[in-house]
């Protein structure tokens, strides 16, 4: 990639422990989706884009406050949830076959 990445943290996890954390590659994907690389940011880290609507929403909902919002942004955190954890195992079984 470009420089960027000299700058970019490394994980904890993966430095200490030798194994990916749920979070590997969210970083790289975010350089990925702001060089416009869409398809290569989901390939990176699947949870970008649901991360990327769970950050817009928090975004929208401090300035427009509506009914139900409290429960959309538990449902999107859920779902986030599921697709890092998902991705997560599937990445794991994914190395080990």
């Amino acid at each position: 990639m470009s420089s960027i990445e000299e700058y970019m943290l490394p994980c904890l996890n993966k430095t200490l422990i030798g194994a990916e954390c749920t979070g590997c590659g969210a970083q790289r994907a975010a350089v990925l989706l702001f060089r416009g690389e869409f398809s290569q940011a989901f390939i990176m880290y699947p949870a970008i884009y649901s991360i990327a609507l769970l950050l817009l929403f928090l975004l929208f909902n401090l300035f427009f406050k509506f009914k139900f919002d409290y429960q959309i942004k538990i449902g999107l955190i859920i779902f986030n949830a599921v697709i890092i954890g998902g991705a997560y195992i599937f990445k794991m079984f994914h190395i080990f076959n």
